[in-house]
C-alpha cells in the first residue's frame, strides 16, 4: 500500500521543511509541488526528502494540485493525500483520515474543522465565508458538507482517477467535492484540527473563492 502527500507550495520557506519531516513517518512518499516560488521553498523540501515539482510560472494552489496528483498516480499511489505546506494541518491526523479508506468504507475522506475538534477560525471565515460557501455548495451542486472548503483529503486511488482538477485557483475544494459527489463514490468527513498562526485566508481571499465557485458553476 503506497500512500503519497501531495503538497502544494508556494512561497513557503519558513514551513515547507517541517511539514514534509512531520508527514515522513505517515506516508511512503511526499511530493512538493513549488509553484514558482521566489524563496527557497523546492530546495529546503528537497533537501527535507520530498520530490519537488516545479511550475515554471505561478498557476494557483488548483493547478499544483492537479499536477501533484496526477503525478502520485503516475508513480503508482494507491492514496493520495491532500495537505497544505504552511503547518496549519496537523500530521498527527493522518491516521484518522486513512482508517474510512483502509477498511472499505469510503473512496475519499474530507476533513473537517466543523466536527468536534477545536480550531481558532477567525471570526470572518467561521461565521461569515464558510456559511456562505455552505450555501452556494447546497444551491449550486446540491451537497451538504460541514467543511466545505477545506484543504486537507485522503483520496483513494480510484477517487482520484476519477475527478479532474480543472479549476487552477481556489475553487478547487467545491469543484473536488462535487466530481466525487456526482461520481457517486462514498464521502466520509473526519474531524481534524488546523493550526491558524495567522490570518492566512483574508476575507478578500474568502471573496475569491465564493467567485471562483459561482464560475466554476457558469462553466460547467
Amino acid at each position: 500500500m503506497k500512500i503519497t502527500a501531495v503538497i502544494p507550495a508556494y512561497n513557503e520557506e519558513k514551513d515547507i521543511a517541517a511539514v514534509v519531516s512531520g508527514l515522513k513517518p505517515y506516508v511512503q512518499e511526499i511530493i512538493v509541488v513549488d509553484d514558482c516560488s521566489s524563496d527557497r521553498t523546492a530546495a529546503l523540501a528537497e533537501g527535507a526528502g520530498a520530490l519537488v515539482l516545479r511550475h515554471i510560472i505561478n498557476r494557483d494552489q488548483g493547478a499544483a494540485l492537479r499536477t501533484g496528483t496526477d503525478s502520485a498516480l503516475r508513480r503508482g499511489a494507491d492514496i493520495i493525500i491532500h495537505f497544505d505546506a504552511d503547518g496549519q494541518f496537523l500530521a498527527e491526523d493522518i491516521p484518522a483520515m486513512l482508517a474510512p479508506l483502509l477498511s472499505g468504507q469510503a473512496d475519499a475522506v474530507l476533513g473537517s474543522r466543523f466536527l468536534g475538534k477545536t480550531s481558532k477560525m477567525p471570526w470572518s471565515k467561521k461565521r461569515l465565508i464558510m456559511p456562505l460557501a455552505r450555501l452556494i455548495n447546497r444551491l449550486f451542486f446540491g451537497i451538504r458538507l460541514s467543511d466545505p472548503q477545506n484543504g486537507f483529503r485522503a483520496l483513494s486511488r480510484k477517487a482520484a482517477q476519477e475527478i479532474k482538477i480543472v479549476s487552477d485557483g481556489k475553487a478547487h475544494c467545491s469543484e473536488i467535492i462535487y466530481q466525487l459527489f456526482k461520481r457517486g463514490l462514498r464521502v466520509k468527513e473526519v474531524p481534524i484540527s488546523v493550526l491558524y498562526h495567522d490570518y492566512g485566508q483574508k476575507f478578500s481571499g474568502g471573496l475569491t473563492i465564493i467567485k471562483d465557485l459561482i464560475i466554476q458553476k457558469l462553466i460547467q
